[in-house]
């Protein structure tokens, strides 16, 4: 588990290389605002094996946060994250690793049936009811989540995951109504409670790519009020003395930037975008496709571009994401050492102030 004292004798061997607020708060540990993601690759060999160096090379060069998931690569980039970190002369309680569950994942490679592996290893065995499941691939239901945590222990290695997030509960969105969607969350935070008086995880979250940056009345809405409610509820039902649950994922990059601009999250004041009300709940956030699947090194608006610093578009680019108000750490994929490189190097360079944050969307 990523520890106070771990993180910042991190902080303290590596920030001299790195531009000022490199390092930023969570809790009371201190992270890395450039973070290393696992989605990206095929689930081959050489693919493990390129991220397995890049992992380690990350971890060596600054980057302690480490981002991956259950399905990702049929399971496959858990159990290389693990494989590097257990390599790696990198204390573990200096890294902050994340994981999710929710997408049901295949073990290792694609089967030749996937209806009927999903069906005889969750269906049969009694991990999910049919009525749970959404798509045939899809479950957040807290007996399923439980078992997807035991998993990715398992995968990772670990006896504890600092930050387990929900993984895109607004697909359940597609065959069950926003207040079932509520109740089911409601019960799944209250598992994930007691996993964290138990040890096993640190905090949750939750992992969306749609549903905290359009508009209430959007299909796959959720919204940011009441999951911090019945995160609240779930403490009081697990009886723990204040809700674990810690950070939430969401895309944001210069074509994605609803998070900041779309206003659908019922604040103090009035209407409030996911970034602003994460900020003033005290909710760490951490941005995905941060380069937009490797496009925004091919294009970005000029003069959105000439505004940021760094050597590269990609750097220039994950810088944009790491300015935005509210922000812990940006996320991009690493598969290779190039990459991390060129990512880490970008926080070499300062992000945009909050002023000039806010030029840009003038």
């Amino acid at each position: 588990m990523a520890t106070r004292e771990a993180t910042w004798a991190y902080r303290d061997d590596h920030h001299e290389r790195f531009a000022r607020t490199y390092f930023r708060a969570f809790g009371n540990c201190v992270v890395s605002s450039v973070g290393i993601g696992t989605y990206l690759g095929d689930p081959t060999d050489e693919a493990d094996e390129g991220y397995r160096d890049a992992v380690g090379r990350a971890v060596a060069s600054g980057v302690n946060v480490v981002d991956t998931a259950i399905n990702y690569r049929n399971q496959r980039s858990e159990r290389v994250v693990g494989d590097a970190l257990a390599a790696a002369d990198v204390d573990r309680e200096a890294i902050l690793v994340a994981t999710k569950g929710g997408f049901v994942p295949f073990d290792g490679e694609r089967p030749a049936d996937p209806g009927r592996y999903v069906r005889e290893e969750y269906v049969e065995t009694g991990l999910v009811d049919r009525d749970e499941l959404v798509h045939g691939q899809h479950c957040i239901a807290p007996d399923y989540i439980d078992d997807q945590l035991d998993r990715s222990l398992d995968n990772l290695g670990l006896d504890t995951v600092d930050l387990y997030y929900v993984h895109n509960p607004e697909t359940q969105l597609e065959s069950k109504s926003r207040g079932e969607v509520y109740d089911q969350l409601e019960a799944t935070f209250t598992r994930l409670e007691k996993r964290a008086a138990a040890g096993d995880i640190r905090h949750y979250g939750v992992a969306t790519w749609e549903a905290f940056r359009v508009p209430s009345d959007h299909d796959a809405y959720l919204s940011l009020p009441e999951i911090v409610a019945r995160a609240r509820a779930a403490s009081d039902a697990a009886g723990t003395a204040a809700t674990h649950l810690r950070a939430i994922q969401l895309p944001f990059n210069v074509f994605m930037a609803d998070a900041f601009t779309v206003t659908a999250h019922d604040g103090a004041e009035g209407p409030q975008s996911a970034l602003w009300f994460a900020n003033d709940a005290g909710l760490d956030v951490f941005t995905s496709a941060s380069l937009m699947q490797g496009q925004l090194t091919e294009e970005m608006p000029g003069d959105v571009e000439a505004r940021l610093d760094g050597d590269t578009r990609a750097q220039r680019a994950l810088n944009f994401a790491r300015s935005a108000p509210g922000v812990t750490s940006s996320l991009v994929g690493m598969g290779s050492p190039e990459h991390v490189a060129e990512n880490v190097d970008a926080g070499t360079f300062e992000p945009l102030g909050a002023g000039a944050f806010d030029a840009v969307f003038e």
